[in-house]
């Protein structure tokens, strides 16, 4: 398998699943799938990378067919796959993944190919969560949705975000799992005390790392992005109070329980300062779990355990945001090249590709597998954590302007964070940011008042 720009990166789940009980892998052999000519995916370099790699390894073993992985940096991935579906000529590959956030760029313009114009037979299993319908497309209602429109993907991964914390600490200082964020500080002040330990950690590195930690608590405290995309109402609502409240409470998290760098720090730092033992408490993506009970890299083996997100009250729910990527197939693909990656998809689907994928160190996405005999060893501990959270799951921004919208949301937060801005001026700079980009695509769209400055 080739591989190679392989670089520490980033990361990268409505529900929907079916959760039935399932026997662990039988003994019979993989889906046979035929031969098929080589294949090439462009993949991100991700803390769910590893397990992806080994699954891939599996394949060929398996089947005797070649995959060769491009496997890139997360801020490189969108400008890869653009250019890749607007090649003259040919894309170089046959399936490109593609964060949830952009995928109706992708859509809109017209530059996959749906999964049944491929291959009229092929269906995504139904123990495979929908994780928002993130992986179709309904062109005329210009909104992702499996109900009406059509199947242009399908999800590698189902990442949301956990509560991570320090069981053995917890269990010697007799503190309880949080329920709201509110519970969340309360256990700070027994934990911090930097530079020897950090009482809860999240990102808030400009761009994607604060948006999507940020989203724990605007989507628990009840704040949206705008009105009602699906009924094409794009009426700007992220400077609402609901979304000040959520705002101020990171904020207040950030500066009382993290690092005095809380403005730079990224998921790769994140993992890190949990590995080396100086994180209590922490929200991170499911996939960063198998780092920490890794004995060359942590030295807190055995000692991280998971939980649902806290939330804004202890009657409410958790903050779920979705953070998949979707699978899809370029329209300028080669005819071999399609045909593969079909290939690849129906295997890579399979319960046993699947529970394989997740002794691996992926995030598998099958609900199945989620009920296995997996989820009681030590190794999956963090398994049931993530089923009690999945239905809470919400996908975020599923509109064409979603990257421009993000990258701005990224800026005013941080600008927030670090005291550039009070969080009502860095909500109304955000609204009017969408409000400018939503006019200019000519989307139905308006503004609240603003927040009192």
């Amino acid at each position: 398998m080739k591989r190679y720009d392989l670089v520490p990166g980033l990361l990268g789940a409505a529900a929907g699943a079916i959760f039935a009980a399932s026997p662990a892998v039988a003994a019979d052999s993989f889906m046979d799938v035929g031969k098929q000519a080589p294949i090439t995916i462009l993949i991100n370099a991700s803390p769910w990378y590893n397990g992806f790699e080994s699954v891939v390894n599996l394949y060929e073993e398996q089947t005797g067919n070649k995959v060769n992985l491009d496997v890139t940096p997360f801020p490189g991935m969108l400008e890869k796959g653009r250019s890749a579906v607007r090649d003259p000529s040919k894309s170089p590959y046959d399936l490109i993944n593609i964060n949830s956030t952009w995928t109706i760029e992708f859509y809109k313009g017209g530059f996959l190919d749906p999964m049944q114009d491929v291959d009229p037979n092929f269906q995504v299993p139904k123990e495979v969560l929908t994780l928002g319908d993130a992986g179709c497309w309904d062109d005329a209602k210009q909104f992702r949705t499996c109900k009406t429109g059509k199947l242009m993907g399908y999800a590698p991964n189902g990442n949301v975000e956990l509560f991570y914390y320090r069981k053995d600490v917890f269990d010697q200082k007799g503190l309880k799992v949080p329920v709201t964020f509110d519970d969340v500080l309360a256990n700070c002040k027994v934990l911090q005390d930097p530079p020897k330990s950090y009482g809860y950690l999240q990102r808030g590195e400009k761009g994607d790392s604060i948006y999507y930690d940020w989203m724990a608590y605007m989507l628990s405290y009840g704040a949206q992005d705008v009105k009602d995309a699906e009924n094409g109402d794009f009426t700007v609502t992220i400077n609402s109070p609901q979304a000040k409240a959520a705002l101020d409470k990171y904020i207040e998290i950030g500066h009382k329980c993290g690092p005095a760098n809380a403005g730079t720090l990224g998921q790769g730092d994140l993992i890190q300062l949990i590995q080396t033992g100086k994180g209590m408490q922490a929200q991170g993506v499911v996939a960063a779990f198998p780092n920490f009970d890794n004995p060359q890299k942590s030295a807190v083996v055995g000692k991280i355990y998971a939980s649902v997100l806290p939330r804004a009250t202890a009657d409410g729910h958790p903050g779920a945001a979705i953070g998949s990527w979707v699978f899809g197939i370029p329209k300028n693909a080669s005819a071999e090249g399609k045909k593969g990656a079909i290939a690849f998809s129906k295997w890579f689907l399979t319960y046993k590709a699947q529970y394989a994928y997740a002794e691996g160190g992926g995030i598998p996405v099958r609900g199945d597998v989620f009920d296995s005999d997996l989820k009681k060893q030590d190794k999956f501990r963090w398994m049931q954590a993530y089923e009690d959270e999945i239905p809470y799951g919400k996908q975020v921004f599923g509109y064409a302007e979603s990257a421009q919208v993000t990258n701005a949301l990224g800026l005013r937060l941080n600008q927030a964070l670090i005291g550039e801005l009070t969080s009502a001026q860095a909500l109304n700079k955000a609204a009017e940011d969408f409000y400018e980009i939503f006019q200019k695509s000519g989307r139905k769209t308006g503004k609240i008042a603003p927040l009192p400055e």
